[in-house]
């Protein structure tokens, strides 16, 4: 990254002054929703602990533009990808964030397997995806000759996105709204301020200061259970915050060009999609994510997982080159489930839940949530809105 860009500017240093809207935390959704807040006319800074943007779980996803195939209908995550995803492709066509809609394939491995496309074809139809298509054993191969396949669904409506471009993006339309990133910043605590408004002590290189605020959206991802006690401390009701897991998903990248022009992916296993192929902007391959369930928050990749890798995608790939795969990167999700639970739904915690006019609390903000920022930008300001 260019030491001028957006994602490397230096703190501001001293006191910050009392301010209308503050968002917690620069990633993408974070970005998105100040974006919002902004352009609506409230003077707002987001306040990221780290140097950068997207530090964490927005610059280690795979980039994905989902359609919105899995979610249960009526679900928050069916919802908000199926709108975000079309705002987002506009979004990107307008502001030249690179992306492409590349398409995705969803592979049965054998018959046993074909049931399973039915029902997931039947759950996207249910949320909205209207151009989904069936495709038997002969129709995949024309498409990917290189590809074992008893039948697939083709999603013409996925794609992929330059994360890091998008984020910048965002960050240059909070910019020119009158908005600012202040890095190197850490939220250390929040109370009441007031019967409507917040104070946030926060630690920057100046030291240890207070802020106060109208309006505060908590989008801290990873580190959402350092406010979860504070908000039930604060709430006007009875309330219980979610409490984040950490699910590490580690990537394996493909040391050779894959013959495949689309994405590839298994059908849907607990807890993830499956180690499923990915390709970048650049046309590399990548393989996963695994799931791993953590303790802390750890990026390390420990001991290769080629063989169990190699083992799942040769089920799609026969013909995967031996010893051609080498470790990439881990990301974490941030779960508000535990192992073994079904998946739970994006939870956004406005007065509705908590009785806090003016504070909107995001948990569980994981896939879809790059492809459904714009959404969720949306309804973090509608949200804010409530009881004012």
């Amino acid at each position: 990254m260019d030491s001028g860009s957006p994602g490397n500017r230096r703190p501001r240093s001293g006191p910050l002054p009392d301010l209308d809207a503050v968002v917690v935390g620069a990633g993408v959704v974070g970005l998105a929703a100040a974006r919002a807040l902004a352009l609506r006319g409230h003077e707002t800074i987001v306040l990221e602990r780290h140097r950068r943007f997207g530090a964490q779980t927005s610059s280690r996803s795979s980039e994905v533009i989902h359609a919105g195939l899995y979610y249960p209908q009526g679900s928050l995550k069916a919802r908000a990808c199926v709108e975000g995803r079309e705002a987002l492709y506009r979004y990107c066509e307008a502001r030249g964030v690179p992306h492409r809609r590349l398409g995705k394939l969803v592979t049965a491995a054998g018959p046993a397997q074909l049931a399973r496309l039915d029902a997931i074809a039947q759950r996207a139809a249910a949320n909205g995806v209207s151009d989904l298509r069936r495709l038997d054993a002969g129709e995949v191969a024309r498409l990917e000759p290189e590809l074992r396949s008893a039948g697939a669904l083709l999603s013409p409506s996925t794609g992929i996105v330059d994360s890091h471009a998008l984020m910048q993006a965002y960050d240059a339309d909070l910019t020119t709204a009158g908005g600012q990133v202040v890095y190197g910043t850490e939220v250390l605590g929040i109370e009441r301020a007031g019967p409507e408004g917040f104070l946030l002590r926060i630690r920057d290189e100046a030291g240890v200061s207070e802020v106060s605020a109208a309006r505060l959206v908590l989008a801290a991802g990873l580190v959402s259970n350092a406010f979860a006690e504070a908000l039930e401390a604060m709430a006007e009701r009875p309330y219980r915050a979610p409490r984040t897991r950490f699910a590490r998903g580690r990537y394996m990248a493909l040391d050779a060009r894959a013959p495949f022009s689309r994405l590839v992916y298994p059908v849907p296993e607990p807890g993830g999609l499956g180690i499923h192929l990915t390709l970048d902007m650049a046309g590399r391959a990548r393989f996963g994510p695994d799931v791993e369930w953590i303790e802390t928050i750890d990026y390390g990749l420990g001991a290769p997982p080629t063989e169990r890798f190699e083992a799942a995608i040769r089920s799609y790939w026969p013909d995967l080159p031996a010893g051609r795969l080498r470790p990439d990167y881990a990301g974490i999700r941030p779960k508000i489930v535990g192992p073994g639970e079904p998946d739970a739904d994006f939870a956004i915690h406005g007065p509705a839940e908590h009785g806090l006019p003016g504070l909107v609390a995001l948990f569980g903000i994981e896939s879809p949530g790059l492809t459904a920022s714009l959404a969720l930008a949306d309804l973090v300001a509608a949200r804010l809105a409530e009881d004012r």
